[in-house]
């Protein structure tokens, strides 16, 4: 479907781990070897927090994102403490700008790597679940902007497990509810620029892949060529679709029907399971 990285720690620049390790996210773009395609060149996007707090910045193309060179600009020369990426191969949605990940609304951004299955014929159903106030602000026409329109709806501003939790569970009713066996499947991450929690759920138990870096400190004595020459802080995590390097000890797969969540001095990760709204 997709790859993605994420990444919240000290100010790197966004080239560190887009384009430099061994099997980078540029890499994926050409040569995924965890997702259901192996190319991955219908777009890409980048998002972006400051240290001044104000609202993240995107950038997106539908071109692929290995030969974009305002990417390779951008990359080089942004360092943000936290930022997103993605590189998006269609589940069926058109191939445009708005349509490519991450999305944003305020301060929050959200990506996406699954599918509703049967999305065209759920869509009426849970768009019209979306809150009113918020509609307008739907640009594009996927899944995933739907899931994310759908969590703010549902409270994933005050409680962001608990809203996905309940989006989740809207969409495997409503599926259901279509005859869809198994509605859902999604790796997903999402921020408000200080926390970032990454989701990893399928109906079928089956799920796109999802990995956390391990604990950096320990990591720099381990892969010293990998860590030193990034400059991120003891407390930096990376959580991605898939490895950017095959390294002992480097990456912890997250579990079936599990969400992380990350800020400075905590990293904690829980059971997930679906609720449907009240």
């Amino acid at each position: 479907m997709c790859r993605w990285l994420a990444y919240t720690g000290s100010p790197i620049a966004m080239e560190k781990l887009i384009y430099e390790p061994e099997h980078s996210l540029i890499d994926q773009s050409l040569h995924a070897r965890y997702g259901a395609e192996t190319v991955n060149g219908d777009g890409f996007g980048v998002g972006y927090y400051g240290d001044d707090g104000v609202l993240p910045a995107v950038f997106k193309d539908t071109k692929p994102a290995w030969g974009d060179r305002n990417l390779r600009e951008l990359a080089r020369h942004v360092r943000s403490p936290l930022f997103m990426a993605h590189v998006r191969a269609s589940s069926g949605t058109a191939i445009q700008q708005t349509n490519c990940h991450p999305f944003r609304y305020g301060t929050w951004m959200w990506m996406h790597n699954g599918v509703i299955s049967e999305f065209g014929r759920l869509k009426r159903d849970l768009v019209m679940a979306i809150a009113p106030e918020l509609y307008p602000s739907i640009e594009g026409s996927t899944d995933s902007e739907v899931m994310f329109f759908l969590a703010l709806t549902l409270g994933l501003q005050e409680d962001p497990p608990g809203a996905v939790e309940r989006m989740a569970g809207l969409v495997e009713r409503t599926g259901w509810r279509h005859d869809v066996e198994h509605p859902l499947q999604m790796s997903l991450a999402s921020s408000d620029g200080e926390r970032l929690w990454s989701f990893r759920y399928s109906t079928e138990r089956h799920s796109r892949s999802l990995f956390h870096s391990t604990n950096t400190q320990s990591l720099r004595k381990l892969h010293p060529e990998v860590f030193e020459p990034l400059e991120i802080s003891d407390e930096a995590r990376v959580v991605v679709s898939e490895p950017l390097r095959d390294l002992p000890g480097l990456w912890v797969e997250v579990p079936e029907s599990t969400y992380t969540v990350v800020k400075p001095g905590m990293f904690e990760m829980h059971p997930f399971t679906p609720k449907p709204p009240k």
